[in-house]
């Protein structure tokens, strides 16, 4: 058997394949994000290997028995400092922070070639901004600096005592020569750093290290081979077979993540695109990146009383689309595609005295649908063609968003069986190619289609208006530069 482990934003998950692919056995823990001041968003690196080790514990313990290998996914671009001990030094600053606006700017002036060496325009939510953002705001801390680790790669720190990461978390960093998959020097000496700094760098499906045995004991597990592994977008391709030129998904995670898998690099970041390694050698993605779509579903459930996600969705579904004139802008976190506008916030507009809670969660489910659908435009707008995408990620689950989002994009969308385990099983099939040796297409293969959905005709023509609402409201809702 094969354990995939992905060290998400609001939780961990660990799941075990057996050597057919299937998920047979998984495990969750709970994370937290701190928000100590506005734009900030932080975890506790501690935080993530007590539920490293709990997600994991929560499997069958004769499954974890019978492991030979693990693979790790983790949100990306997350900041973890480590001084001299390898402890670490701060709280890790996460993807979604938005503090270091300013170091990005500063950042493409210092280096002007650095869209041609990272394919990617400088945002907050990359690494290298936010170690500019600590060298100019926290010295104290930057002196100490001996190592940067992203999420998974401090989990592997703890699991085998080895400093190391995979390309396509490392491409999110804004350290790398993407098309050159390796450590950009330019890069790094323009944020105070060398490569002494950074992990070895791996592609996803090689061993990094084996779990040690104290680690084996606590868990259960034998001493096996730990793989690099993937970030969470890149691992989530692997895991439903989006490993071939021109394959798409769509993530509907914590944040919205269009990803299409390319067989070269393709940068366009006039749009916003993002385009990294992928978790397969030879293979490159470009992704549309938003920041809040299933934690818009937490957020209204929690405004209106809701019972959860699936109660959430059920008020919509009563209220119907086209019900009433509210229109939902889902920036909570600020924005990346197509806007980089990491100071944009949410609102709703259209609200009237009969705004209910049905007719509140309707207009999320369609805002966060718009947004994904300014990110398809912009992968569009690259040249890149998308036929349909499948869907993974815990917004899978609800068939009436989809409805929604396949309308909202007028694509077809595929979900297939164990989809919403997401960036977990992709972890595990890398562990699978490095300890069997297969190929990625002979192990990444699609799970069988649970269902799919066409655009509905109907539904096309009655969001339209809609569409062309939200997208008007953008730029009256933005902040002026210096505000």
């Amino acid at each position: 058997m094969f354990l995939g482990i992905d060290i998400g934003t609001s939780g961990v998950k660990a799941v075990i394949l057996d050597e057919s692919g299937a998920v047979v056995g998984q495990g969750t823990a709970a994370l937290s994000v701190q928000r100590p001041q506005p734009l900030w968003s932080e975890q506790d690196p501690e935080a993530w290997w007590l539920a490293t080790t709990a997600a994991v514990q929560a499997i069958d313990p004769a499954m974890r028995r019978s492991v030979r290998g693990i693979g790790l996914a983790g949100q990306m671009h997350g900041a973890t400092l480590l001084g001299e001990d390898d402890r670490p030094l701060r709280p890790a600053i996460l993807w979604n922070d938005g503090r270091c606006d300013a170091e990005c700017a500063e950042l493409e002036e210092a280096v002007p070639d650095l869209r041609r060496i990272t394919g990617n325009i400088a945002m907050p939510g990359f690494t290298a901004p936010k170690l500019a953002w600590v060298r100019k705001n926290e010295a104290d801390v930057f002196d100490k600096v001996r190592t940067v680790l992203l999420p998974k790669d401090y989990v592997r720190l703890r699991m085998t005592g080895d400093k190391a990461s995979d390309l396509s978390d490392a491409a999110g960093t804004l350290w790398v020569d993407v098309a050159a998959r390796r450590w950009s020097d330019t890069m790094l000496a323009a944020t105070g750093l060398s490569e002494a700094a950074m992990p070895r760098l791996y592609e996803g499906s090689e061993i990094t290290g084996t779990l040690r045995a104290d680690v084996a004991e606590l868990w259960g597990i034998p001493p096996v081979p730990v793989v690099a592994g993937g970030g969470d977008n890149a691992a989530g391709a692997a895991g439903v077979g989006v490993v071939k030129d021109g394959d798409a998904l769509l993530s509907l995670g914590t944040s919205g993540v269009i990803f299409v898998a390319t067989d070269d690099f393709r940068p366009n970041p006039a749009r916003a695109v993002h385009a990294f390694c992928h978790c397969l050698p030879n293979m490159w993605h470009q992704m549309s990146v938003h920041l809040s779509a299933a934690s818009c579903i937490d957020w209204v459930a929690r405004l209106t009383g809701a019972a959860g996600a699936a109660d959430l969705f059920a008020r919509a579904e009563a209220a119907g689309p086209g019900t009433g004139g509210e229109i939902f802008l889902p920036y909570l976190s600020g924005e990346r595609t197509p806007h980089n506008d990491a100071r944009v916030r949410g609102a709703f507009l259209g609200l009237d005295n009969d705004t209910d809670a049905g007719r509140l969660a309707q207009a999320v489910l369609e805002g966060v649908a718009f947004a994904l659908a300014d990110g398809l435009d912009a992968l569009r707008d690259a040249g890149t063609q998308v036929q349909q995408l499948s869907v993974i990620g815990g917004g899978a689950r609800s068939g009436y968003w989809g409805r929604i989002i396949a309308a909202a994009f007028d694509t077809p969308l595929v979900y297939l069986k164990g989809g919403e385990v997401g960036p977990a099983l992709g972890a595990a099939r890398l562990a699978q190619i490095a300890v069997d040796g297969g190929s990625p297409a002979e192990v990444c293969v699609a799970p069988p289609v649970a269902s799919r959905i066409e655009p509905d005709p109907a539904l096309v023509d009655l969001l339209a208006p809609r569409k062309a609402v939200f997208r008007q409201a953008y730029p009256r809702i933005t902040p002026k530069k210096g505000s």
